[in-house]
């Protein structure tokens, strides 16, 4: 199946446009107080509701920010979208409020978990919530993480097609094959992410009622273990969920009608089919993006992950389509793959990992395939960089914050620290946007407010090279020239703009 696949990707020219699938971030962050403390203000009042955000979210608990960028072909301008979008969250949040750097929570005390049980404001997803509550308790569903969302290029895929036409009847069935031919090699290579990315070493108090012997050291990654975001072993699922897409979705399905997931949405594998609301679509009307979810928060990057990782990210994503799978091998594959990622998150993070040679296999088969491709300098310098984090356990964000746990074996501090600089560096600027510098200040304050208040914004250039502002609400869009946005007050011309636009019920509706 999908065989030649490479030589085929070669053959049509289409690699450079591989390279421009769509990526998308999804960064989920924890707000706390001066203190470190899980903040007990609600969500941010000057920003518009979260029955129709697109960018500014909340996940299980109030305080769990969750920030969204629109899919973009390009890394450098999914970047630029979300600095602008996590500054405004910043100058959005209210009574001191910072962002925790970890993916593991602060410590926890009997008084917050009950305060999570407690409030929550988003009445549609309430029974799913207190259903999560009960089953998993609140410490791990507060753990955070960057989700990475990737794309594959329609036009890529109806050209390729074209070569497989005897072996799909469907252009959607093709689809299928592709994304889940990645699907699988990623969970294959999950463990890699784990070594590279993992950065949960320690929970701290209150997190578990009594810590695991397994625990009783600092291990790469906490959340991407059994201990983490993961599925109840009485579940049933594993990661030979993944054998084929048949399989995938007659089993989760199952799952869902005998009552042991309330739903797909508590199917928490390390890689999602996304782009349908329903399982049963997914033959019929096609995967369209996928979202790997095993990247722990970066906590050297206010960002939560950085510019070098989402180049690797993108190879590997062009590396996972390319690579055969053993269809007569795969489900005792899978589970030897989930054996490895557990065994690698809970290694001790600055010891070499027993996947070593695994991993230089790998980034030498990366390298090659990026020199086939002619993949970008980008590209290539991301993947000899990261080659070396194999044979280098301390360059890995889990052996690095080892360095910063104090003599309780805690990240309190060195929590508290990074989010006392990472807010003042946020508000502080000369400049609102900062990545929007080249716009005039009326301009960036219009897109601010537009943001806070739910309106999706575009900015592009027209035939002449000005830059234009479209914004989108309610599938209604407005263009407007960045140049003349005028000095009327941001929330008075977002609403002559959209009079459908819902203001939150708060007394200042401007820029805080």
């Amino acid at each position: 199946m999908l065989d030649n696949l490479l030589s085929v990707i070669k053959s049509e020219g289409v690699s450079e446009q591989l390279y421009h699938g769509l990526v998308g971030l999804e960064i989920e962050e924890n707000r706390v107080n001066k203190k470190g403390q899980l903040s007990r203000e609600p969500h941010p009042r000057m920003l518009g509701s979260r029955t129709f955000h697109p960018y500014l979210q909340t996940d299980f608990a109030e305080a769990q920010a969750e920030v969204i960028t629109d899919p973009n072909p390009n890394i450098g301008g999914a970047l630029d979208q979300l600095d602008t979008l996590q500054t405004i969250f910043y100058r959005s949040l209210q009574a001191g409020d910072q962002i925790w750097p970890l993916s593991m929570p602060p410590r926890i005390t009997a008084a917050d978990t009950d305060f999570i049980k407690a409030h929550f404001e988003r009445p549609a997803y309430a029974d799913y919530r207190n259903y999560l509550t009960q089953k998993y308790g609140v410490a791990s569903k507060v753990m955070t993480g960057a989700h990475l969302n990737y794309s594959i290029p329609d036009p890529v895929i109806n050209r390729l097609y074209t070569h497989y036409e005897d072996e799909f009847d469907q252009v959607v069935d093709f689809r299928n094959a592709l994304y889940f031919r990645m699907a699988q090699n990623l969970v294959l290579n999950e463990w890699l992410l784990t070594y590279l990315f993992g950065a949960s070493p320690v929970a701290e108090d209150g997190f578990f009622n009594q810590r695991p012997a397994s625990l009783s050291h600092p291990v790469r990654s906490i959340r991407n273990s059994h201990f983490g975001y993961a599925n109840l072993p009485g579940d049933g699922v594993d990661a030979t969920i993944y054998q084929s897409l048949p399989y995938f979705i007659q089993h989760l399905t199952d799952l869902v009608d005998s009552q042991k997931l309330y739903s797909q949405a508590e199917f928490y594998g390390p890689v999602r089919l996304r782009g349908v609301n329903q399982l049963h679509d997914l033959s019929t009307k096609g995967v369209r993006y996928l979202e790997v979810r095993c990247l722990d928060t970066t906590p050297f990057h206010s960002n939560g992950i950085s510019r070098h990782a989402l180049y690797f990210m993108k190879l590997l994503f062009v590396y996972a389509l390319v690579t055969p799978v053993d269809e007569s091998q795969i489900a005792d594959q899978l589970k030897q793959a989930e054996a490895d990622n557990e065994q690698v998150a809970l290694e001790e993070p600055s010891h070499a990992t027993f996947k070593v040679a695994e991993g230089k296999r790998v980034f030498q088969q990366l390298h090659e395939l990026a020199v086939k491709l002619n993949a970008h300098t980008e590209l290539i310098n991301a993947i000899d960089d990261f080659a070396e984090v194999i044979t280098h356990p301390e360059l890995t964000p889990s052996a690095m914050l080892k360095s910063h746990l104090d003599e309780n074996d805690s990240l309190m501090t060195f929590g508290q620290l990074k989010a006392t600089v990472w807010k003042a560096k946020r508000v502080g600027t000369e400049q609102l946007l900062p990545r929007m510098s080249r716009l005039s200040a009326n301009a960036q304050n219009l897109i601010f407010r537009a943001v806070q208040l739910g309106i999706r914004y575009y900015p592009v250039r027209d035939e002449n090279g000005a830059i234009m502002l479209m914004l989108t609400f309610n599938s209604i869009t407005q263009v407007i020239e960045a140049d003349h946005v005028t000095d009327e007050p941001a929330t008075e011309y977002l609403k002559r703009m959209f009079p459908d636009l819902p203001l939150p019920e708060t007394g200042n509706n401007e820029v805080n």
